[in-house]
């Protein structure tokens, strides 16, 4: 591909942006719609050389429209290049507003953007039963998958962390006796700041982590060791071929990546029953929390 000023301007201001894993994954994307979308010369000339004029909405209407009819998809599905859906729709507008920011433009009205209202929150009583019912649970026989959904569902009924902020844990961010978690909050916008707190920790948490831990240390013992808290269950690939084509295998007790946590929670709430008490997405549970009960950090951290 040909190289631009605009996109190697781009890239520069896409290394200093501090954001969340599923954030940083939407920018990528719209990187590489905006680059093919220069390719094809469907974008003012100016937008080639300069990052304002690419990110200016002459140039962003003309983009949005090839975006979203699909034209602009890396790959084809089934042979072609479908309309990408309203929740694609929705993060490339909101990449493109942070962009602005980042640059120091100020906002942009581009119309509709396919914007979807929040998926809807568990209440304050779904919130209540599932506490109920995990620690229910943890007074029975568990499976490790069953053990490990507990404690991350009982930590973020305590702390209301992304999916980002959970998969940097690590268990020096645990004090002795699980009594309190120290969490790198890492804001889905960016920032300069992040809020960096500790917050204490439940008995259900406590008793959860003392559950995991206990088969996390078992699974840990069979790789190479890792301090991350959350670590996979089985063996699996990261996609990674061997030279003869076949995949790399990954042995249990490696990290878990923010991909796989979310399978994870997806997977557990249908495996044990939890799907009248969870949300379909881990996000949804997270801003419950902070709607109904949210957490309150603590004024110093833990002696």
């Amino acid at each position: 591909m040909p190289e631009y000023t605009s996109i190697t301007t781009l890239d520069a201001l896409l290394d200093d942006l501090r954001v969340g894993e599923a954030r940083r994954r939407q920018l990528a994307m719209v990187r590489g719609e905006l680059h093919r979308a220069l390719d094809r010369g469907g974008l003012p000339v100016g937008a080639r050389r300069s990052l304002r004029r690419l990110l200016e909405k002459e140039a962003l209407t003309t983009y949005l429209r090839l975006a979203e009819s699909g034209a602009l998809r890396e790959r084809q599905v089934n042979g072609v290049r479908p309309p990408t859906s309203q929740a694609t729709n929705a993060a490339r507008y909101r990449c493109l507003h942070l962009l602005r920011a980042a640059h120091g433009l100020p906002p942009l009205h581009l119309g509709g953007g396919g914007r979807i209202p929040p998926r809807p929150t568990p209440d304050h009583g779904t919130l209540t039963a599932l506490r109920r019912r995990l620690d229910q649970d943890l007074a029975t026989a568990m499976s490790p998958g069953h053990t490990r959904l507990t404690a991350l569902l009982s930590l973020v009924l305590d702390t209301a962390p992304r999916a980002g902020e959970l998969t940097a844990l690590r268990l020096s961010h645990l004090t002795p006796g699980h009594t309190a978690v120290y969490i790198q909050r890492r804001p889905q916008n960016g920032g300069d700041q992040a809020d960096d707190v500790w917050y204490a920790l439940s008995p259900l948490t406590r008793a959860a982590l003392d559950r995991w831990l206990a088969v996390r240390a078992e699974l840990v013992a069979r790789a190479h060791g890792t301090s991350r808290l959350w670590v996979s269950l089985f063996v699996n690939h990261d996609g990674t071929l061997h030279q003869q084509g076949r995949a790399v295998l990954r042995p249990p007790g490696l990290p878990l990546e923010e991909k796989g946590l979310l399978l994870s929670y997806r997977a557990g709430r249908a495996r044990y029953d939890l799907t009248t008490l969870l949300p379909p997405k881990l996000e949804q549970l997270r801003r419950a929390v902070l709607d109904q009960t949210p957490p309150v950090s603590l004024a110093a951290p833990p002696d």
